[in-house]
């Protein structure tokens, strides 16, 4: 697969990509596009690299980065938000005995220092950095040194959908990093995000000045993970089941809207014996990151957390993420969701949410300072996410359409990995349920001249004679019991499909009261249909647990190599703690795996087990010799 080496000029060559991957990562063979991300910015081209989490980014940086500090070109700046990863990914590269370094808070004066010394004499072929520490004068200053003599190589733009308004995890700072391309205009420039729909990615190319790069956008398709959407109804008893059911044992991450929930859905896990931490901005700095620390060092952590958390988590065997409040778009959703399985074994993705839930939404969006534009762009990403809840076909097409992805085409396509195409919702016609619902709005503001909100619109239709029905004399309207035989669940998941449509509005300047809207009419007069899914807060297939496999790389070793394996996980946790990094960034369970079955007598026999680089053979060779033997 390697490319022939890349010369630009007759005294460079440099290394071809395929033997850094090889010799220094360990991997025999690139994925996906890789190669061709690498071999194109090697070569000094700009990029837009849009890849699923898990897809192997950081290869597409780091590999170019290595080749062409080899050939003489100097550093690669790696721009990121996260601490957390620029720690570990460090950490990760030392471990391949690659040259790395980040400047961020938590080193003391003196240690930033000596790392500003380290990259003025060109020792660090990585340094990582935050875009505000980038955007400084005093940095802008060092890298300006640096171009002057020729070694400033590439600018990595990590974690890029920040940098747009449009997209779910909006960072000022970033607007700043235009600044690159206008000081460094030779400096090949690449912009990477898992996530970013057709307007993020546009975004990304004006503020970043890309419009000359290389756009390459892999599937966003992954297939590992299993999508479920389930009604709300009692979330914290559905969230209990859902885990004991499925991943008790397990590393995951819950994620909750406020705060206060966070807390007391961590201390409701811990009493029910889920070994459960919480993580939010409100918590002390020091209790934060320790949380974060065991979450990523030890096994079985279940994370409560609001979205603070997550992002530049490389942890690779969180084997669910669950959702007990709605994400405010689809991007958010498939970034969260995509935590999980990042080493391609088998994940949950699982989400309650109710009619409030879009209420507490569209108040937010609402009463943002946020001009009218970008508050109907972020009205249109949340009815999309609601149309992927209360969708009845495939979850998994629905997602990848969002995302420009053409996929599963065929009216009865079934992915296989999702609730509705595991077990297939019963459908019902809500049409006419809509149609009362919307003929109940209308003729309420018609009478009172005021607007009111779900609960009482429903009442009146079931003919439910409320204190504040009567009070209103809402009793004499002509729609008062037309729908007594719907039952509440199935109106609010017809005021659900409403809102998504765009029939209903929910106005949150007044007290989330219900408005009409022009497509109000087209409902009314039958010109569309609103087909509903049965309300139900679990799958019904579900009535056990499943049994909980391994993964399949350990799951097909012996009796004998089972045993080798668990040694090899032990000792690797010892390690882990002696370096202070994640037992992953030493070795991956997949690699271990390997290791077991091969049952290697000599160095020679671990030579290309995947992800045992030569630094790493070097490094641990005879200690895993001395575990296995």
């Amino acid at each position: 697969m390697s490319g022939p080496p890349i010369n630009d000029s007759p005294s460079d060559t440099v290394l071809p990509p395929q033997s850094i991957l090889q010799e220094i990562f360990g991997y025999q063979q690139f994925r996906g596009p890789q190669q061709d991300i690498i071999d194109h910015v090697t070569a000094g081209g700009d990029a837009l690299v849009l890849m699923p989490t898990g897809g192997g980014k950081s290869l597409c940086y780091q590999i170019p980065a290595i080749a062409r500090q080899r050939a003489g070109k100097g550093i690669t700046v790696v721009i990121s938000p996260l601490i957390a990863l620029m720690h570990d990914q460090v950490g990760a590269l030392h471990e391949a005995g690659v040259e790395a370094a980040f400047l961020n808070s938590t080193l003391s004066g003196e240690e930033a220092s000596r790392v500003e010394r380290r990259l003025a004499r060109g020792e660090i072929t990585l340094l990582y950095a935050a875009p505000e520490r980038v955007t400084t004068p005093r940095f802008l200053a060092q890298l300006d040194a640096l171009h002057e003599r020729g070694q400033l190589s590439l600018f990595a733009i990590d974690e890029a959908h920040c940098v747009s308004q449009w997209g779910h995890d909006f960072r000022p700072e970033y607007r700043a990093l235009t600044v690159l391309h206008e000081r460094f205009a030779g400096v090949p420039r690449m912009a990477l995000t898992a996530t970013a729909d057709a307007l993020t990615r546009a975004d990304i190319v004006e503020r970043l000045q890309l419009e000359k790069s290389r756009q390459f956008v892999s599937s966003f398709d992954r297939p590992n993970i299993r999508y479920t959407i389930v009604e709300k109804k009692e979330a914290t008893a559905q969230l209990l089941r859902f885990i004991k059911r499925e991943h008790e044992g397990d590393a995951g991450i819950v994620y909750c809207q406020s705060r206060k929930r966070v807390e007391e859905i961590a201390q409701t896990l811990s009493n029910e014996g889920i070994n459960a931490l919480p993580y939010h901005a409100g918590l002390d700095t020091a209790v934060r990151q320790a949380n974060q620390d065991r979450f990523l060092r030890d096994e079985g952590i279940v994370m409560v957390a609001t979205i603070a958390f997550g992002m530049g988590i490389d942890k690779p065997d969180v084997r669910f993420v669950a959702h007990l409040d709605m994400p405010k778009n689809i991007e958010g959703y498939y970034q969260e969701t995509g935590r999980a399985g990042r080493d391609g074994n088998a994940s949950n993705a699982w989400m309650t949410y109710g009619l409030q839930d879009v209420v507490n939404q569209r108040r937010m969006i609402d009463e943002s300072p946020a001009g009218e534009e970008f508050k109907q762009v972020m009205r249109g990403k949340l009815e999309a996410l609601l149309g992927l809840a209360e969708a009845t076909d495939c979850r998994r097409v629905r997602l990848l359409t969002y995302f420009g992805e053409a996929f599963g085409q065929t009216p009865d396509f079934k992915c296989g990995n999702c609730d509705n195409c595991l077990s297939p919702p019963e459908i019902w016609d809500g049409t006419d349920a809509a149609r009362k619902l919307l003929s109940c709005i209308y003729r309420v503001q018609q009478q009172s001249g005021i607007s009111f909100g779900a609960g009482h619109i429903m009442d009146i239709v079931r003919g439910k004679r409320t204190e504040k029905v009567t009070q209103f004399n809402h009793e004499s309207l002509s729609t008062f019991g037309v729908g007594a035989e719907f039952s509440e669940a199935q109106l609010r998941g017809v005021l659900r499909q409403l809102i998504a449509i765009g029939a209903v509005t929910v106005n949150s300047q007044a007290f989330n009261t219900l408005q009409l809207t022009e497509l109000s009419r087209a409902v009314l007069k039958g010109e569309i249909t609103v087909r509903l899914r049965e309300s139900i807060s679990m799958p019904t297939e579900r009535k056990s647990r499943r049994d909980k496999a391994p993964a399949p790389a350990v799951a097909a070793l012996s009796g004998t190599a089972q045993a080798r394996f668990a040694a090899l996980k032990a000792w690797r946790g010892e390690v882990a703690r002696e370096h202070n990094l994640p037992a992953y960034v030493i070795f991956h369970d997949a690699t271990l795996a390997a290791i077991a079955e091969r049952a290697p007598q000599s160095l020679h026999d671990l030579q290309g087990i995947s992800g045992l680089g030569a630094k790493k053979l070097e490094a641990y060779g005879e200690e895993v010799l001395r575990v296995v033997g």
